[in-house]
Order: structure tokens, then sequence, then C-alpha cells
């Protein structure tokens, strides 16, 4: 197994749940963890991975994150979906333009019937307008 780095951890975790305005053991308690748990994590401490997993919604992180940081890679933020406290949304990256098209004429075709290949196309060029508007699709293709 390659080497943690749990101080970057450390790091990246207080200055998250700082910016989020959290104090540690609220942090601790949304997470399901002991506070002590919270704070062997910003001491740069291990512990269990699933403590790790606990950690990152918190945080507002992509699943994996903390785990992430301990590799040497950056955190993945996410926001929360409007309305739906607990729920979130990652932006999907501008590469993935044509992909989101492809997967949207292919739920149309699974679950609908009538609709012409125009129709089709005209409503995956129409979400992939609404996440473009919403922000959660970058770019332009």
């Amino acid at each position: 197994m390659a080497p943690r780095d749990l101080d970057a951890l450390a790091k990246a975790v207080k200055e998250r749940r700082l910016a989020l305005g959290l104090g540690y053991k609220n942090a601790a308690r949304t997470a399901g963890i002991s506070p002590g748990t919270w704070k062997r994590i910003e001491d740069g401490l291990p512990v269990r991975e699933l403590s790790y997993s606990r950690v990152d919604p918190v945080l507002q992180w992509a699943p994996g994150s903390c785990v992430a940081v301990l590799e040497g890679r950056s955190p993945v933020p996410v926001a929360p979906a409007d309305g739906a406290p607990g729920v979130s949304i990652s932006p999907i990256p501008p590469e993935a333009f044509d992909t989101a098209k492809d997967v949207v004429q292919l739920a149309a075709i699974a679950t609908t019937s009538g609709l012409t290949a125009d129709e089709i196309r005209a409503l995956s060029e129409r979400v992939v307008a609404d996440l473009k508007e919403k922000g959660l699709l970058g770019g332009s293709n």
C-alpha cells in the first residue's frame, strides 16, 4: 500500500470544516462518528476507512475524497442539490457533453414509445441545455 499523507488530510478536513462554519463536535455527530474520531483525523492520526467515508458528505465532498487526499490527490467538492438536503450533485465535466446527450437519448428510447428521432434529439439537447444553465455541465461542445 502506498504511504498515506495523514497530515495533508488533517489540514484539508480542518480547513473545509471551518470554511463551512462547522464545529468539530457537530461535524462528527452529523457524520455519525465520535468527536474523538473526528479529532484524530484533524490531528493526522489514522482511523478506519469507514470513518473517512462518513466525513466526505459532511464536508460536501464527493465519496472517496478523504482517501484521495490521503493518496496525494485533491478532494472533489460537491454542491447540495436545491431543496434536497443531504443530496449532492457534482458538475459534469465538459468532456462529458456528448455522453450526457447519448444517455438521455438511450433513456428516452428505453422508456417511451412513439417518439421520433428528431423528438429524442430535441429532448437530449434540452436536457443538456438545462444542465448547462444550472451550472452542472461546463463548457460547450
